[in-house]
C-alpha cells in the first residue's frame, strides 16, 4: 500500500481551512491556525478577514508571519489598533466570528491547558501560558481548536485549566457568563471531533483518509464517543497542497529578497 502524497499535519491544516467561510472574520495565532487561515484566503475564501492578537485588522501577509509582532502583519493590514482596543472593542464587542486555538492538553469538554504540565507550583514543563486564549474562547462567536491527537494531549483531566470549552465543573458556558458558542470543532491529525449539543462532550464525527475509529479511540485518554455514522474527510486537492506548501515563513521570503537584491547590486 503506497504512502499518501501528503503529511497528516497537512491534512489537519486543510481540514481546518475548509471550515472557514468565504467571508469569515478570524482571530488567529501563529503556527497551524495561521497556516489554515492563510490557506483559506488563498483558495476558497478570498474575502476572509484575518485578525492577529497584536492588533492588525484584515491583514493580508504575503508570507507566513513568524510571530504576532511580525512587521509583515502591520505592513499589510487595513488598520492597526492598540491591543486593549482589540480585546475591549473588537473581541468583546462580538465583531469576530471565528477564533482559532491550540493547546498542550484538551479534555472531553474541550477545556484547554496551555499553562503547565504537572503541578502548577512545581511543574514538569512550563508552557507559554494563556495569552488571549481565554478571551478568544469566551467572546468569539465560535472557536476551532487545532491539536495533534495523542493520549498525552487528549487527557482525562487537565493539569491546569487555561481556557474554558463547553462545560467546566459541571457548569455550562451560559452559566459561567461566556457569550460565545464555544468550540464547534476540534481538528486533529486523525479526524474531527464536535461537541454533543446536549452534553457538550466531544464526539468523533469525521475521520481523515486512512484513519480508523480505533486509531482515534487509542489516541484519547478518556473513553471517546464515536458517532453512529462517521464522515470521511476528502483528501487534499492538488491546488490546496500547492498553496499550502508555498506558504514560506516571512524570514525565508525576506532572505530570498535580500539575496535577489544583493545579486542586483553585484551586476
Amino acid at each position: 500500500m503506497s504512502e499518501p502524497a501528503y503529511h497528516p499535519e497537512e491534512m489537519m491544516v486543510v481540514a481546518a481551512a475548509r471550515l472557514l467561510a468565504p467571508d469569515d472574520v478570524v482571530f488567529i495565532g501563529i503556527g497551524l491556525p495561521s497556516k489554515a487561515a492563510n490557506l483559506a484566503r488563498r483558495t476558497h475564501a478570498p474575502k476572509l478577514a484575518m485578525i492577529y492578537e497584536s492588533g492588525t485588522l484584515d491583514t493580508t501577509p504575503t508570507a507566513l508571519p513568524l510571530s504576532i509582532g511580525d512587521p509583515e502583519l502591520s505592513r499589510t493590514a487595513r488598520s492597526v489598533v492598540p491591543v486593549p482596543e482589540m480585546f475591549n472593542y473588537w473581541l468583546q464587542g462580538g465583531w469576530i466570528r471565528t477564533g482559532f486555538l491550540g493547546a498542550a492538553q484538551i479534555d472531553r469538554y474541550a477545556n484547554l491547558n496551555s499553562t503547565v504540565i504537572g503541578d502548577y507550583r512545581t511543574p514538569k514543563v512550563r508552557l507559554p501560558g494563556a495569552g488571549g486564549a481565554p478571551e478568544i474562547a469566551g467572546f468569539c462567536r465560535r472557536t476551532l481548536v487545532l491539536l495533534r491527537q495523542t493520549s498525552k494531549s487528549f487527557v482525562e483531566r487537565l493539569d491546569f485549566v487555561t481556557t474554558v470549552g463547553t462545560r467546566r465543573g459541571g457548569r455550562s458556558r451560559q452559566e459561567l457568563g461566556l457569550p460565545g458558542s464555544g468550540p464547534q470543532a476540534v481538528i486533529t491529525d486523525l479526524g474531527i471531533l464536535e461537541p454533543d449539543p446536549d452534553t457538550g462532550e466531544l464526539v468523533l464525527t469525521t475521520l481523515h483518509p486512512g484513519v480508523t475509529a480505533e486509531d482515534a479511540v487509542a489516541a484519547t485518554a478518556w473513553r471517546l464517543r464515536v458517532a453512529a455514522t462517521l464522515g470521511r474527510t476528502e483528501e487534499p486537492s492538488a491546488r490546496e497542497l500547492e498553496v499550502l506548501r508555498s506558504l514560506a515563513p516571512s524570514h525565508e521570503s525576506n532572505i530570498g529578497g535580500l539575496i535577489g537584491a544583493a545579486r542586483e547590486r553585484g551586476r
